[in-house]
């Protein structure tokens, strides 16, 4: 008999239960080259679980030499339909914090936390009380320069965007059911991976229209991409600082003066996107996914994307056709695609329209030539603002 997804995503849990209960204690999966240099924890340091590596680098430059940081998400490995395993609920269970970015990044983030039994656990949601983006906001719509209806992000979890703890809610509601008007962030992402398989009606003309991008797939219909935007990326370290300093009131000096000191490389970073794309030829660029709204938005610039807030959607033929149309009215010249995912559709339409392609990455985990060559968020930004230089100055 074939189960449900959300029969098996509960047997999971339950069945995930049981291991913490037994006292596993091999609570911690092989450490991906991410985390590889981290000692091994001790008594004296938090215990960290992050979901993926912007929350990795995030975290690690506030806590220092004060926690061990280990991401839950392999390195390499695409994060939007990852769920975790048996020995990651354990690791999950054991730790004194956990971070993740929440907006629908994390499909499996309600149910886990409904699943734990340890209420000492510090929750910290990154991306809290930053303003998210809907799915089909920013998608390109010829002539919308990035209009974004935007939509406070007010989880329960009140990890406030300055670094202090005043009203840090210890009483973490995992129901959330404290969710703004309209979107309810208690998502059901137990049908994560059918979400009615984007049922694309290749030969429906009105597909084109505001060009067919307005997917929410997985997210609940918010674009949980804020990292990509380094002002938004400051919010989220100072959300990380307020759950760390929440966890070890006796280091808030310590991790205070760690986040200045990233912040600053932050507000560095952000100031030399500002410099770039003043004066920058064009305002246009395509890129594999709907990752890149936040920057778009930030910086004033537009994308166009391929296919929609996950880099696993496949575009519909009226959306390859938009795009390619784009490209050629608007002389575009490079086609981004991104790592961890193929670049065959990226490829088709530059070939199409006789561009070339490049990588702005969306930083949703390092390959392991990246871990090897040393590469962190700075520094692959840093390519990314590059890469960008390039393509909007042909």
């Amino acid at each position: 008999m074939k189960l449900s997804k959300t029969a098996a995503f509960g047997l999971f849990f339950s069945l995930a239960l049981v291991v913490v209960g037994c006292g596993q204690t091999n609570s911690a999966s092989e450490p991906d080259p991410s985390t590889a240099s981290t000692p091994a924890a001790t008594e004296s340091k938090l215990n960290v679980q992050v979901s993926f590596y912007p929350m990795y680098e995030f975290t690690k430059n506030v806590a220092g030499d004060l926690a061990d940081v280990h991401t839950l998400v392999p390195a390499g490995m695409e994060p939007h339909d990852w769920e975790p395993t048996p020995q990651d609920m354990a690791s999950i269970e054991k730790a004194d914090v956990l971070v993740y970015n929440g907006a629908g990044m994390e499909s499996w983030i309600d149910q886990v936390k409904d699943s734990l039994s340890n209420d000492k656990l510090i929750q910290v949601e990154a991306s809290k009380g930053i303003n998210l983006l809907e799915g089909g906001e920013h998608d390109h719509t010829h002539g919308s320069e990035g209009t974004t209806e935007e939509h406070n992000h007010d989880h329960d979890h009140d990890h406030a965007d300055e670094a202090s703890t005043e009203e840090h809610d210890h009483d973490h509601d995992h129901a959330n059911e404290g969710t703004t008007e309209e979107h309810d962030h208690n998502h059901d992402h137990s049908d994560t991976a059918a979400t009615e398989e984007h049922d694309h009606d290749h030969g429906d003309e009105a597909a084109t229209e505001e060009h067919a991008h307005s997917h929410s797939h997985d997210h609940g219909g918010l674009d949980p991409h804020v990292w990509l935007s380094p002002a938004l990326a400051i919010q989220e370290v100072r959300n990380i600082e307020a759950g760390l300093t929440e966890a070890a009131p006796e280091h808030a000096e310590q991790f205070k003066q760690n986040a200045d000191a990233y912040v600053a490389k932050l507000e560095a970073l952000d100031t030399d996107f500002k410099a770039a794309v003043a004066d920058s030829k064009r305002k246009d660029f395509i890129t594999q996914h709907a990752a890149f709204g936040y920057l778009a938005q930030e910086y004033g610039l537009q994308q166009v994307p391929i296919a929609g807030l996950s880099p696993e959607q496949e575009p519909s033929a009226a959306q390859m056709a938009s795009v390619i149309d784009f490209a050629k009215e608007h002389q575009v010249k490079t086609i981004f695609f991104e790592t961890l995912v193929s670049s065959k559709v990226s490829e088709t339409i530059a070939n199409e329209v006789g561009a070339k392609t490049a990588v702005l990455n969306p930083i949703e985990g390092l390959t392991e030539d990246e871990i090897a060559a040393g590469m962190d968020y700075i520094s692959v930004m840093r390519q990314n603002l590059e890469a960008l230089k390039l393509a909007l100055n042909e």
